[in-house]
Formats: C-alpha cells, structure tokens, sequence
C-alpha cells in the first residue's frame, strides 16, 4: 500500500515538474527534508537533483525545495507511511509514474533509473501494480533499499527472476505496462 500511496502523490510530478513548479518555499524543517531526499540516490545523484516536497493537502501542489540541473527529482520520506522511502528519479521514471497513474501504457525510449537506497523500505505487491494490500496470490513484501530500472525492450526482462529475491534482481509486475527490474542493495529484514 505503501508503493501504491506514493506512486498516487507521485501522479501530478509530472506536470508539476514540467512546469518547474510555481511553487518555492523554506519550510522550518527544508534543510532537513533536503537531506533525507538525497539520501535516496548516492551522492553523485543527489546532490545536482531537483529536490520536491509532498504536498501538505491532496489539493495542494509539490513545494520545490531546490533546483537541480540533473535530470533528476528527489523526494524526502513521504510522510503518511511506515519507515524511510525516500527516492530519486530520473524523467523516465516521471513518465512512467504519469502513465501508472493513468492506467496507460507505458513503453520506456531508453534505460530508466530510479533510486531508494537510504535505509528503510516500501511494501507492495509483487505481481499487481494496483494491490492495495496483501492477498493470498499477490507476494506481498517488504522491498529494502534498491535501484530500480527500466527497460525500452521487454525482451530483456526474460530470463531475470520473477520473485522477490534476498540479494538478487528481479522482475517486478512483469507482464504488465509497469514492469521494472528490482535491485536490492542490502538484504530486507525478515518478517
């Protein structure tokens, strides 16, 4: 639910993002928030990537707590979920997230990065990209730190694992629009 949570706040970036978000603010608590979010990607990513803040309301716009000149976008920890989620992405990590959020096809014109590496985590379903919880069919888990990655050929998704692996890639909601390569980079806890 969580994934699904932050994929939905995530629906308007695209726009906002585009549009270099009207929107500029120093909250309080900005340099902190800055920090979190470029904790998702290493620090070669992090430090020249646009930095977006949650909306404070579901009506309201992503605050811009920083420009980048990275092609980049990072976000701190969403604040209504569990643990630490930030993450950074690149463009075609945003259109994708347009076209989830949608439900419109997706088809990458080039290789996709996306970061969430800081520790913590996010759970989903590993099968269905809509899930909103567990079910007995849908490989609920946790999914730790890692990069995901997209590919413009599904054809280069055969042959990678199609379930959750401790330390390994996989496939995740293969078969669909959506699917994407996970790679963890430390071992998620075990339940």
């Amino acid at each position: 639910m969580r994934r699904l949570v932050m994929l939905s706040l995530l629906a308007t970036l695209p726009v906002v993002a585009n549009a270099q978000a009207k929107q500029t603010g120093t909250p309080a608590n900005s340099n902190a928030k800055i920090r979190n979010a470029v904790a998702a990607a290493p620090a070669s990513i992090g430090a020249n990537a646009t930095i977006m803040d949650w909306p404070a309301k579901d009506d309201d716009q992503h605050m811009k707590l920083r420009d980048g000149t990275n092609g980049f976008t990072c976000f701190p920890d969403m604040p209504m979920t569990e643990g630490n989620d930030p993450m950074c992405v690149d463009s075609q990590w945003m259109a994708w997230m347009d076209a989830y959020m949608g439900k419109k096809p997706f088809k990458a014109d080039r290789i996709g990065i996306g970061y969430m590496v800081a520790p913590g985590g996010a759970s989903g379903s590993n099968t269905d990209p809509y899930a909103m919880g567990p079910t007995a069919t849908n490989e609920w888990g946790l999914d730790a730190p890692h990069v995901m990655i997209l590919v413009p050929d599904a054809a280069h998704l055969q042959g990678l694992p199609t379930k959750r692996q401790t330390g390994s890639p996989w496939v995740m909601w293969k078969g669909t629009p959506y699917a994407h390569i996970m790679v963890p980079v430390v071992e998620a806890k075990k339940p």
